[in-house]
Parts: C-alpha cells; structure tokens; sequence
C-alpha cells in the first residue's frame, strides 16, 4: 500500500503561481511513478503531468506546457507540481497517483492505484 496526500492549493488571481505537493508514505514510497491529474465541476478527470520514479522522463498535457512544472524529491518521497501564469480554466481539485508497476500508459487515469485526496485550486479573473 502507498499513501499520497497532496497539500498546496488556494485561492489566487489569474497570473499567479501555486505549488502543489504530493508527499508519498507506505511500502516502496521512494522513486515511484507520480502522475499528477485535476477535476474540475461537471467535467471528467483529466491528465496534467507525470514524472517517471528517478525523474528522468516528465510529460505534461498541452494545456499546462510551458507554464507547470513536475518535479521530486526521492529523499523527501514528495514530488511537486509548480503552476505558473495560473488561467481561471485551470481552476480543479488537483490530484496526485502512483502504479503498482511502471508500466502502462502515463496518461490515463484508469491506469493508476493510488490516489490521494486532492486538493482544491481556485484561480480567480
């Protein structure tokens, strides 16, 4: 079993930037695939980013490229999510996710084992 819990949303202004954390707990919780995902209301979960368990290969959604950047720290089982130039369309729970296995497809949700509870960020114009 893995435990994820993430912590960094809030309330900003459009332009602003927020870090998000994902700070991973139980068997095997060092250099695990994190895929980072957001919900917002009445709209499915989408994919945001994903960073492989040594951090050697990111990939992130159109949506986000160039302004959010994934990141860890295996020493402190965390890994970030720093989003920058924030948009109002950006506004969602934001969810972190581990695998059993590396394999498989980084980009959908189904594939993924353990969730963290989320945390809410609110992106004002």
């Amino acid at each position: 079993q893995v435990q994820l819990v993430e912590s960094g949303g809030g309330l900003v202004q459009a332009g602003a930037s927020l870090r998000l954390s994902c700070a991973a707990s139980g068997r095997t919780a060092m250099s695990i695939p994190i895929g980072w995902f957001r919900q917002a209301p009445g709209k499915e979960r989408e994919f945001v980013a994903y960073i492989s368990g040594i951090g050697t290969r990111t990939y992130y959604a159109d949506s986000v490229k160039g302004r959010f950047t994934i990141s860890r720290d295996n020493a402190k089982n965390t890994v970030y999510l720093q989003l920058n130039s924030l948009k109002p369309e950006d506004t969602a729970i934001y969810y972190c996710a581990t695998k059993n296995s590396p394999g498989g497809s980084y980009y959908f949700s189904k594939d993924y084992d353990y969730w963290g509870q989320g945390t809410q960020v609110t992106v004002s114009s």
